[in-house]
This record gives C-alpha cells, structure tokens and sequence, in this order.
C-alpha cells in the first residue's frame, strides 16, 4: 500500500502542475459583457466562456447514458460480468473509452473550453479533496465494539450525520464508517444500516454549512453567506426525524431476526470507544481551513488568474504527506484501510465527469423550455438531475435559471449572492439547495460518498445492493420523504 500511495501522491502532484500550465494555456481575456447592440457572435465567445460553437444534439448524452446502464449493469448481469466488473483497472478502460467518445464530439462541436474547465477545474480539485479526507480519516481509529442495539444505531447515524455539516459528508463517512461495521459485525442484517447511513450521513447532513457538501460551497464562493446555509435546518431537521424513525423501526425489526447466538456474541464483545490516531484531526482541520479560506472569497485574484487557486490542492497534498508521516501504519492496518475505495471512485467519475459535459450543456442551453418558475419545481428539477449528474454544476445551472428567471429585463443578471435580501429569490434558492443535496442519496453516483461507502462495507464483507437494488431502497424511502418536504416548504 506504501508504494501505492507515493504513486497516488506523485499523480496528484503532476495533476496539480498539469492543471496550473493548462490553466495557464488556456486562459482566456474577460468575455465582454453583451448590451443590447452586443451580440455573441461580436464578442465571440458564448455563454460557455469559449469561441462560437455548434448546438449539441440530443444524441451526445448515450456515451452518459452507457455508463450509467454500466454501473448498473455489469456488476450483476452475470458471474462473469461481475468479477471483471471488480478490477478497479477494467473500471478505468470502460471509463476512459467512453469518455473518449464524448472528448472527441465535444472537441468536433467546438466545446474545447468545457473539456478543458471539466477536468482541470472541476475533476481534479473534486478527487484531490476526496483522496485528502478519505485518506487522513483513514488514520483515525475509533477502537471498541459497543452493543449493536437498534437505539446505538440510530444515535450513530444522527452523530454522523451531525458531523457532516462540519468536515464534509465525505469526511464524516470515512471516518465514521468503519466503526459503524466494526460494531454491527456480529450481526447478520447490517444492509439496510449502510443504507441509511448513505442517505444521512453521506447527503442530508451536509446541509448546514458550505463545508458540508459541494454545491453548497459552489454557493458560499459565488456570494452566498456562509451563514445563510443554517436557514435549511427545518428541512433538513424534518427529513432526519423521519428517516431516523423508519431507521429505527426497520432495525428493531431485524434486530428481533438475529440469531441468540450472535446477539449473545455481540453482548460478549462490546467493548468502550476510544480514539487513536489523533494528531488527523490536525490535519482534518488543515483541510476544513483549506477549502474554507483558500478560495476567491480570500484571493480575490484568484479571478484574475485562475490557476492560483491550485494552492488549495497542492496544500492539501501537503496535508495527505503529513497524515502518512504522523500516523502510525498500524493504524490504517487496523481499519482495513486500502486505496481501493478511492481508486474506483477516480476512475469512474473521470469518465462520468467528461461524459456528462453534453447533458449539462443541453441542460444549460433548453432549461428554460422546461417550464420551471415556481419553487417545487426546482427543487424536483435540480433533485432529479442531481440524482444522476454531479450535484454541483447542476446546483449552478438551475441557479442561472432562476437568475434568468428573476432578473428585470434590461438589468445584469443577478447572481446567487444577491438572492440574499429578496425574499422571493431566497425561497428559491433553498429550493435549489435542498434538491441538490438531499436528492444526491438518490443513486450511488448522486455524491461521491455514497461510492466510497458502498465500496468499504463490500470490503467487509457487506454485500451491499446493487445500482437497482439501491435505487430501490431510495425510491420507497426517501422519495415519500421528499414529496412531503414538498408540500410542507416549497409549494
């Protein structure tokens, strides 16, 4: 795992340097702003930032579409398709072909720049950030083995879920996943608890605060209040209560089917918590700090020159080196730690990441043949599409429709900070934010942790649902949940 990992860190470093060269490359002069005489053909750039191109046409979405049926697909149409389904490096060739594919039309169509802002802008900070709080987390051990009663459970998924708002749902689910199947390991129904830990821990309850989940930082850096993320907490507060309840029932449930044998074994073996490892806290803080302070918000000429904003991964290189060298390896070996979780989620999201370039561009471009004015319907819009595409560029494109939307004819368009102050702007704002976390526990590709977490329960030996099996799950609890958040706040 040792040489992995100074391969993983070597990638990232050249990931890092690649990205502030090509930043440089292809940097552009500001766009000028279109008036009434402006058209875009004179300022010769679109709405996507780059040179004029050609409309995609509907048909650039199938390479999205493929990879999708893929995940679903492979893992459990066959024995055969199953097992080369779990080489990481066979992810790797499915992502990178069917991404080519996309990479080719977009470059034939003239979207260079889109590619170009994808994966040096989006992709590359999206995993170096994963890889740093799923690595350092990995070498905090919470040691003990309380008693796996459906009451200790709950109580550890409201916790994480508390602490997600607060080092991130990628964070929180890392750090808490472990011990979460360590303390569940005598029992024989643990399935539906590593479910719900996705829908709680990994998505809802990061709604808080810009930490807690990518599109809401996307807001914070676009002039949205750090503070204002709080006002979602009766959202947030309803889906718990309810979710917890269900949890509850369902695992008093299935605690009554485990044998005498294993609770007798789960009741022997209960042990204190304690923590080892701690000096990753340090480096947790490193990161929090990072994402929260290094930034445009604190930079400003970071706007200037985009590329400066690569200080923020190359410190939380720098954070990754300092966990490896502070932490005791016998520590990780205890959490079965390996790189495999984060492995699969690089090598399938760099293919979903290029891949879902078209739909977001057709998205941006007809989004308003849609119909979407009133507040429900963004919240489903951004919901259904973020259950699918990443949460954040979806976040910000139905944020530029409801600007769009709101915007006095004649006037500059308004951006997301100054929905602040207009009540009816902020109304939908929430709306926006609440979709586009909540409805990211949809799927497992909604939000990265929900990847990552199903892949360290398999490791332990969870057989978790597959891509159907989950869809399942989240269709006949969390959809119910959130068509009464519906009427209840956005309706």
């Amino acid at each position: 795992m040792v040489s992995t990992l100074k391969k993983l860190l070597t990638l990232m470093v050249f990931l890092v340097c690649l990205s502030v060269t090509t930043a440089g490359l292809f940097a552009e002069e500001p766009t000028p702003v279109p008036t009434e005489t402006t058209t875009q053909e004179e300022t010769g750039h679109s709405s996507h930032g780059e040179s004029v191109h050609e409309e995609l046409p509907y048909w650039t979405v199938l390479p999205f579409v493929a990879i999708l049926l893929s995940i679903a697909i492979l893992p459990v149409a066959s024995h055969k398709t199953a097992h080369w389904w779990e080489d990481n490096n066979n992810k790797l060739i499915l992502a990178v072909g069917l991404g080519a594919i996309s990479f080719v039309v977009l470059i034939v169509y003239g979207y260079s720049h889109n590619i170009v802002h994808t994966v040096f802008f989006d992709y590359i900070p999206f995993i170096i950030l994963l890889g740093s709080l799923f690595y350092i987390s990995g070498g905090i051990v919470i040691k003990g083995d309380i008693k796996a009663t459906p009451l200790n459970n709950t109580l550890y998924l409201l916790i994480g879920a508390s602490l997600a708002s607060f080092i991130g749902t990628t964070g929180a689910s890392m750090l808490l996943i472990r011990p979460l199947l360590k303390t569940n390991s005598e029992r024989k129904h643990v399935v539906h608890t590593v479910v719900f830990f996705i829908f709680l821990v990994s998505n809802i309850g990061g709604s808080l605060t810009p930490l807690g989940d990518p599109p809401l930082f996307l807001g914070y850096l676009k002039g949205v209040p750090f503070t204002w993320t709080f006002k979602l907490l009766p959202e947030m507060l309803m889906a718990l209560v309810i979710l917890l309840t269900v949890y509850f029932v369902w695992d008093t449930i299935a605690y009554k089917k485990e044998t005498k044998k294993d609770l007798a074994r789960d009741t022997k073996l209960a042990t204190p918590f304690s923590i080892s490892g701690q000096v990753n806290f340090i480096w947790l803080l490193g990161v929090i700090l990072s994402v929260a302070f290094l930034n445009s918000n604190y930079i400003p000429q970071i706007n200037e020159t985009p590329s400066l904003g690569f200080i923020r991964e190359a410190v939380l290189i720098v954070l990754i080196g300092l966990s490896k060298f502070t932490s005791k390896e016998e520590h990780r070996k205890f959490n079965n730690f390996t790189l495999h979780p984060i492995q699969e989620v690089a090598y399938l999201f760099i293919g979903i990441f290029i891949t879902m370039i078209p739909a977001l561009v057709l998205l941006e471009t007809h989004g308003k043949e849609l119909g979407i004015t009133e507040r429900w319907q963004f919240y489903w819009a951004t919901g259904v599409f973020s259950s699918v595409l990443d949460n954040a560029p979806t976040y910000l494109t139905f944020g530029s429709l409801a600007s769009g939307l709101l915007t006095p004819v004649g006037s500059a368009p308004l951006t997301l900070g100054q929905f602040i102050g207009n009540g009816q702007a902020e109304e939908i704002l929430k709306a926006i934010s609440v979709g586009a976390v909540f409805m990211g526990a949809n799927t497992y590709i909604g939000n990265a942790p929900n990847f990552m977490v199903k892949s360290v329960a398999e490791e332990n030996k969870v057989k978790m649902p597959s891509f159907g099996g989950y869809l399942a799950y989240s269709m006949g609890i969390l959809v119910p949940v959130f068509i009464l958040i519906t009427f209840i706040f956005f309706v």
